[in-house]
C-alpha cells in the first residue's frame, strides 16, 4: 500500500497476506488531511492477497470513503478478491499498450532506435513503465540475461546442480514471493518461445534477440516434450501458490526437466 512519499505495509510475509493491521493503518491514515496534493491516494497492489478480516474490516471505509480520499485496488485476478469488496469498487481493465503506440512512444520521447523499441515491447509485453525501467536500470537486461543463462546451464546440469539452484528459488521464494514467480514466468516465456518456433511462428517470439540461440534447443527437442515442461512449470506455480513446500515443488521441477539430445 503506498502513499505519497510513503509505504506501509512495507514488507509482505512469505505467504504475501494483507493482514487487517495493514488496512487498519492505511484507513486511519488516509482520514488525516492530504500532506500534499488535493488526494489521499492508496494503492493496494495485490488486493486478491487482502485476508478475509482484513476485506471485511475495510468495507465500511470503501462504502463512505474519507473526503479527498482514493482507494486503487491492484489484482490479476478480480475473481480472488472478496465480491463484497469487489462490489464497492469501479472495475477498470489495464489492457498493454499495442505495439505501434509503444514503439512511437519510445522512438519519440525515448530516442530509441525501431529495432530496440520493438524488442523492449516484446520484452515488457505491453507495460510502458516496465520498458522505460529497463532503459533507465541497465540491471534490469542484465539480470534478464543473468536468469536466462542460469535457468540453460541448470536445466543442462547433472542432478546436484539441479537441486542446488531449486534451493536457491525456494530461498529466494521465502524472502520474495514475486521475484521467484516472476523467475519462473521468465522460463514460461522461454519455453513458449520453444514451442512457437515447433510450430512455425517466430515472428511472435518474446526472447527474439535470442532467436538463434532458441531455434538450436528447440531442434533438440519435441513439441510433446516442450508443452510438457511447460505445464510442469505452471503447475509448480499452481503449488507455490497453494503452499506447498518451495524447495519440493522446485526439486520436482527439476526432476523433470526435459533431455536434450545428447544430453544424459
Amino acid at each position: 500500500m503506498l502513499f505519497p512519499g510513503q509505504e506501509i505495509d512495507g514488507e509482505r510475509s512469505p505467504k504475501t497476506v494483507i493482514g487487517i493491521d495493514a488496512i487498519r493503518e492505511a484507513t486511519r491514515r488516509v482520514s488525516l488531511n492530504p500532506y500534499e496534493g488535493s488526494f489521499n491516494v492508496v494503492i493496494i497492489d495485490g488486493a486478491e492477497a487482502m485476508s478475509e478480516d482484513a476485506s471485511n474490516a475495510f468495507l465500511k471505509t470503501l462504502e463512505e470513503p474519507p473526503p479527498h480520499s482514493l482507494f486503487i485496488l491492484l489484482t490479476a485476478n478480480e475473481d480472488a478478491v472478496l465480491p463484497t469488496v469487489g462490489s464497492r469498487c469501479q472495475s477498470m481493465g489495464l489492457a498493454p499498450l499495442s505495439k505501434d503506440a509503444m514503439v512511437e512512444i519510445l522512438i519519440n520521447e525515448r530516442q530509441t532506435t525501431p529495432d530496440q523499441a520493438e524488442q523492449l515491447f516484446r520484452l515488457s509485453r505491453g507495460c510502458l513503465g516496465w520498458a522505460i525501467n529497463a532503459l533507465d536500470d541497465d540491471q534490469v537486461l542484465e539480470q534478464r540475461q543473468a536468469d536466462l543463462e542460469k535457468m540453460q546451464e541448470t536445466l543442462s546440469a547433472g542432478l546436484e546442480t539441479r537441486f542446488t539452484y531449486a534451493n536457491e528459488i525456494a530461498t529466494l521464494f521465502g524472502n520474495d514471493r514475486d521475484a521467484a514467480k516472476a523467475l519462473l514466468a521468465l522460463w514460461l516465456r522461454w519455453w513458449r518461445d520453444l514451442l512457437l518456433i515447433k510450430e512455425g511462428a517466430d515472428e511472435f517470439l518474446h526472447n527474439s534477440d535470442y532467436a538463434e540461440f532458441l531455434r538450436s534447443q528447440a531442434s533438440t527437442l519435441s513439441t510433446a516434450e516442450i508443452v510438457l515442461f511447460i505445464n510442469r512449470v505452471m503447475q509448480t506455480l499452481s503449488n507455490l501458490d497453494s503452499n506447498v513446500s518451495p524447495r519440493l515443488a522446485m526439486e520436482v521441477l527439476m526432476l523433470n526437466r526435459p533431455i536434450e539430445a545428447g544430453q544424459v
